[in-house]
């Protein structure tokens, strides 16, 4: 089976190249906007300042190569499986982020608090944060 995704915008960020990005949100990331594409604007009418997402994105600088690391690329931590890490290289580089939405503007971006990815990230889905 092959999986075709279809990106539904892309990431505008300060955060220009790897070395730019932390390694969590929590870590300084800067304030981004979600630009979606034309066709999926609709999908987003109900969401408003305050709201929690969850955003995956697609990681397209990542080496899809890696299977083992060290965690945050400390040399003195042992070698672990990727699985076991947030760690964006890995075969399938899909970002999982939770971001607070700053604003909307014009049905098509969504500025959110914290995103640690590159400008120019591709966006695969914008879920709501689970709440109980």
């Amino acid at each position: 089976m092959q999986a075709i995704i279809h990106f539904i915008g892309q990431v505008q960020s300060s955060l220009k190249s790897l070395d730019d990005c932390p390694r969590q949100a929590n870590e300084g990331a800067p304030e981004a906007t979600l630009e979606i594409e034309p066709e999926y604007q609709q999908g987003i009418a109900d969401i408003q300042a305050g709201d929690k997402l969850v955003l995956l994105t697609w990681l397209h600088m990542a080496d899809r190569e890696v299977l083992t690391t060290h965690p945050r690329n400390d040399t003195s931590l042992p070698v672990t499986g990727v699985f076991s890490t947030r760690s964006p290289g890995r075969p399938n580089p899909i970002g999982l982020h939770t971001v607070t939405v700053v604003s909307v503007e014009d049905n098509a971006h969504i500025k959110v608090s914290g995103l640690e990815v590159l400008d120019g990230t591709p966006i695969v889905d914008i879920k709501p944060v689970w709440k109980d």
